[in-house]
Order: C-alpha cells, then structure tokens, then sequence
C-alpha cells in the first residue's frame, strides 16, 4: 500500500471513509469555489444582470458535464473493482480506456456545446436583458470543456485507486488560481461574464494538466502511456454498462433542473440572481453530502473487489451517522446566517428575498439527502447503478415535473417551485429504504 493511498479494505470502517472522504470534501469545497467565486465577482464588480447571466447557463452546463461525469464514474467501479481484486494489467487496460473515451467526449461534448447553447437559452426564456451574456459565458465555457473533462476523469481514476489527496492540491492550486484571474480579468481589465468564463478555463486547463503528469508517471505497471490510449472494447462495454445508467440519470436530473430553471426565469432578473446566489450556498451544504457519496462508493467497489462483503452494509451505516451528524449542523449555521451570506453575492433586496426562500424550504429536508446519497454510493460500487438511475429519475425528474406543472400554475408562487425539491428527497429516500433494507444487491447474497 503506497502511503498516497487510504486502506479502505481493512482496519476501522469509519476511519477509512472518514479519511478517504476529507480531501474529497476539500476538492468538492474547492471545486465549488469556482462557481463561487464566478458569481462573487459578476454580482459584486458587474451586476445583478451578471450574476443571473451566470445562474441561467449553469444547469445548461450541468446537462452535459453530468452525461460524462456518469461514464466517468463507471469508469472508476471498473477501476477500483479491479484494483481491489489486484488486477494490475486490468486496471492499466482500464485506465487506458477511460482515456480514449474523455477525447471522444471532449469533441463530442465541445460541438454540441458551441452550436446549440443559443437554442436552448431561447427554450427555457432566458430573459432578454441577460441572454447575450449567457450566451457568451456558455459559448467560452464549452470551448474549454476539454480540460474539465480531462481533471475529473482523471481525478476519478486516482481516486479509484485509493489516492485521493493529490488531485485535491491540484484542485486547490486552480481555485486560487481560478480567484486571481477572476479578479484580474473582471475588476480590473473590465472583461465582464467574458472573463470569468476565461479564468475559469485557464484555471481548468492547469488543474488537468497536473493530474495527466499524475497519471503519466504511475507505477509501471499501470501508468497511462500516451501511445497506447485506445479503446478496450470488453472493458469499455463494461464501464459503459455500469456508467450509463449514471450517466443517464446525471444528464436527466440537470435536465429537468433546466426546464425548472424556465420555472424561475418567468419571474424576472432579480429572481434568477436571487436563486443563483441560494444555489451557490447549498451548494456547499450539500459538500459532505457529495464528498461521502464517492467516499462509500470507492470503499464498497474496493471491498466487493477483495470479497470483504460484511464491510459494505457496516460502512454504510457508517456514512450515514456521520453525515446526518454534519448536516444537522450545518443547517443550524445556515438558518442564522443564511441572509447575509446571500448578501455577499448581491445585497439588493429582491435578490436577497429570492435566495431566503430557497433556503427556508430547503433547511429542515436537509437531512433526508444522506439516505439518498449513502444509498446511492453503496448501490454503484456494487455495480448496481440501474437501480439509483431508476429512482432518482422517477423522483427528481419525472415526479418533480409533474409537481411542478400542478401546483404552479395553481399558486403562482416561487416558494412552490423550490418545495418540488425537498418533496421529491422524501420520496426517493423512502424508495432506497425499501429497496436497500428489503432486496438483495450484494454477491453473496
């Protein structure tokens, strides 16, 4: 065992999540700081035009990033299942894989991004007064996609093999990096959306290039060589297989947040700033969340892996007392200082009333999020990632929909909108009870 890598196949359960998931949590903290930060600087050195310009083309972006991400995560079940059964020239042949498919979604994900992110602003009504920017902020995003595909897939193969610390100093590295740039581009060069979205790609652009030096230099005997990136088509199959439920249902739930976004957007400007800035808060409420997540699913696929399979259940209820824990907290700081944080981004009151809305229906459903999340986790390092795209679409998708084109015509309310959240949490977590408690899942049983 290198000393980069944490032992999640042996000794204290809790310890091994706990400390497979900090740097995750810290990449996750860093990683959320670049769309932070990008509405920091619009809604403090441009305006509120700006900063809802920003929030309107991000579930766009989540559309396609998320279709990847899902591929990307099979590609790490596959890795760390074959890591964890020391299948060292599998996973070299895996790793190979991943890469030849992170250049065919780069092109793929590169073109429809440039060609056809001003039909879909028209499609969900942006609002006039912010469409061109939007469109610029989105048009620059994806020309750098590339580099945002090469750091996770990258990073998740890391991860897979136990390391989950080096791709967070990267991280950090391009955060900060990230902020400087911001600054320069937007205060001071007068750059605007324009700048921000061109920090944010350079700042990719290190923070990719670090992880493949990463990759390049691997022990011998799984290190990525340049040359031989080709597709495994047995292997690929098999990470499609596992990954495109994920992937499905990434791409579908951002998709449905898009048509919510054309919910918000009828409300106006100051609205859309209002829920952006309350979107860029819970994002960081939902942290420990996403970090425990590919925490438990890293340590399931590992110990699945090594046959250790009465370490899968205990490691799950592991998870969920920590974050229940966590989250409970966080919820407490988020009632009291909710409003000014919001005014950081944008003190105008309308927009600072949209973001408390959110965040009041949102506060006490927190806590039913680690059972979806823990479940979640546990069912894809198992293998089992149809079952999670199934209930997850059903509920955060399909129910949330309907919710949604019912109740708002009837109320009219923008509270009613932010409620098809936490209703569609309940739901979804009371399915991954029944299935996780009542079906068998694991090998052996």
């Amino acid at each position: 065992m290198r000393k980069r890598e944490i032992n999640l196949i042996d000794g204290v359960i809790w310890k091994s999540i706990l400390f497979f998931a900090m740097p995750l949590l810290i990449g996750n903290l860093f990683q959320q700081m670049y769309s932070t930060v990008d509405s920091y600087v619009v809604g403090n050195y441009v305006g509120t035009t700006a900063l809802a310009s920003v929030g309107a083309s991000t579930p766009i972006i989540n559309v396609l990033i998320g279709f990847f991400m899902g591929l990307s995560a099979g590609a790490g079940v596959v890795i760390a299942q074959r890591y964890g059964a020391r299948n060292l020239e599998g996973v070299k042949t895996g790793i190979h894989t991943a890469m030849a498919l992170t250049i065919f979604m780069t092109v793929v994900l590169t073109i429809i991004g440039v060609f056809v992110c001003d039909d879909i602003l028209r499609l969900i009504a942006v609002p006039d007064d912010i469409f061109q920017t939007s469109y610029l902020y989105l048009k620059i995003y994806f020309l750098g996609i590339g580099f945002t595909l090469l750091y996770n897939l990258g990073s998740g193969v890391l991860r897979a093999l136990g390391d989950s610390k080096r791709p967070i100093y990267f991280l950090i590295i391009a955060s900060i990096l990230n902020v400087i740039l911001d600054i320069l581009f937007v205060k001071y060069l007068g750059m605007g959306v324009a700048g921000v979205a061109i920090a944010t790609m350079i700042s990719q652009a290190v923070s990719s290039f670090l992880v493949l030096l990463v990759l390049l230099n691997l022990d011998y005997a799984i290190r990525l060589n340049i040359k031989k990136i080709a597709f495994d088509y047995p292997t690929l199959i098999k990470m499609i297989k596992i990954g495109l439920p994920t992937a499905i249902q990434q791409s579908v739930i951002s998709l449905s947040n898009v048509i919510v976004q054309s919910y918000i957007n009828t409300f106006g400007s100051y609205v859309v700033a209002g829920y952006s800035a309350g979107l860029r808060i819970d994002g960081f409420i939902v942290l420990p969340v996403q970090s425990i997540n590919m925490s438990i699913t890293t340590f399931v696929g590992q110990n699945i892996g090594a046959k250790k399979y009465d370490r899968v259940k205990k490691g799950a209820r592991c998870a969920l007392i920590m974050l229940a824990i966590i989250i409970f907290v966080l919820c407490v700081f988020l009632y009291l200082f909710g409003e000014a944080a919001l005014a950081l981004f944008d003190s105008t009151p309308e927009v600072v009333a949209a973001g408390r809305t959110l965040q009041l229906c949102f506060i006490p459903f927190y806590i039913i999020l680690p059972i979806v999340q823990v479940y979640s986790g546990v069912l894809y390092g198992a293998g089992k990632s149809t079952i999670p795209m199934c209930l997850t679409i059903f509920n955060f998708v399909i129910l949330r929909q309907i919710y949604l084109y019912i109740m708002v015509p009837i109320t009219g309310s923008l509270a009613t909108i932010f409620y098809g959240w936490p209703i569609t949490w309940i739901t979804c977590a009371i399915m991954f009870l029944i299935y996780y408690h009542r079906v068998s899942w694991l090998p052996e049983e």
